[in-house]
């Protein structure tokens, strides 16, 4: 009997140490083939980026590429700060779960309750419309008048002035078109339903909340810790064009790093800002009037990386990418930010993660 206990006993040290030697080499052979994929497509003399990748909730690697400045040669570190483009969308669509959750507005909200002048031509647009870009108004950032407005600092109005008597593009709920106007409305209609800006409201009801240090609401002249320059190739790298952030506004203009980002994402997982239930708004593929699922929720993508379920969502803004990937069922987030508007992070970001899904 004791041999036999012994000898089972044996077995499980075998199996256990077994277990914990292939783990760690499965986590080496990832954290290689990483290394190389990235040191090839942001190598030492270019602009750079920062990649990090979590596993239930623990940070598996995170790693800086690249050069965070050329003029100086500055190399890029883990905590640089980017610009993050679209990916401020997330926070805008939470912003509005918030107001959701606490009842100060509904879903099916029009948005002529908000601006009582909006030509809507007969249509009814709600705020649902306007998460999922289904509402059919003209996006702004296609107005070749753009450029002309590009460098004066507007007003949220102001803005919404710029593109609202433009022709509707389809019937709100028929198609699904990627649309910055419709974001630029529910920062307004945040602005007015709490009284403060959108700068300030996602400071104190987001950052603040999150300790989310590094990040903030993007600014010219601030002196900004850790700021990565943000570059363009024309035919050789440019410093990137200067712009007026209330341009972008609540569609783009928000900075962070990668660790703030997945602070972020720790926070939606564990429905620290809001609710499960309305949580879950915001991850349902939702669909056109005609039944088409759409890929899109509020404020993320819905899509899948072999067949496993991928909420994502890239951005892209003057002189800077990013792109982020959650697979919710193996619990594996991958974000990747970037100072150059010329080499984008989408592909190899969701490539990273079917590579961590592959060796979970």
């Amino acid at each position: 009997m004791k041999k036999s206990l012994n000898l089972k006993y044996l077995l499980l040290v075998i199996i256990f140490f077994s277990f914990n030697s292939q783990s760690k080499i499965h986590a080496q052979t990832l954290e290689s083939s990483i290394d190389s994929l990235l040191d090839a497509k942001y190598p030492d003399n270019a602009p750079g980026a920062t990649f990090l990748i979590s596993k239930n909730g623990n940070i598996i690697y995170q790693k800086a590429f690249g050069l965070a400045n050329l003029e100086l040669n500055v190399p890029m570190e883990t905590d640089n700060v980017f610009e993050i483009g679209s990916m401020t969308k997330q926070f805008t669509a939470v912003s509005i779960l918030m107001l959701i959750e606490k009842e100060k507005l509904n879903l099916d909200d029009e948005i002529t309750k908000f601006i009582p002048d909006y030509p809507t031509n007969g249509h009814k647009i709600t705020i649902h419309h306007l998460l999922t870009h289904t509402s059919g108004i003209k996006s702004y950032t296609s107005m070749k008048r753009l450029n002309k407005i590009s460098k004066q600092d507007l007003t949220p109005l102001e803005l919404i002035d710029f593109f609202k008597n433009e022709p509707i593009d389809f019937a709100p709920g028929e198609k699904y078109k990627y649309n910055n106007s419709g974001y630029v409305i529910l920062g307004y209609i945040i602005e007015k339903v709490t009284g403060r800006s959108y700068a300030n409201f996602v400071e104190e009801q987001i950052f603040k909340k999150l300790k989310m240090t590094a990040s903030q609401y993007a600014s010219n002249s601030k002196v900004i810790k850790n700021r990565a320059s943000g570059y363009q190739d024309n035919e050789g790298y440019i410093n990137t064009r200067e712009i007026s952030f209330t341009l972008t506004y609540s569609t783009g203009s928000l900075m962070s790093t990668v660790s703030d980002m997945f602070t972020w994402q720790e926070a939606i997982k564990n429905n620290l800002l809001i609710s499960k239930k309305i949580t879950e708004k915001a991850f349902t593929n939702y669909t056109l009037n005609n039944g088409e699922l759409i890929n899109y929720g509020y404020g993320w993508n819905i899509k899948t990386i072999n067949n496993i379920r991928s909420f994502e969502h890239g951005g892209a803004i003057w002189g800077f990418k990013s792109m982020g990937v959650y697979l919710p069922d193996l619990d594996i987030y991958v974000i990747g930010l970037t100072n150059c508007l010329c080499n984008s992070p989408t592909k190899i970001t969701r490539g990273i993660a079917e590579l961590a899904a592959e060796l979970n």
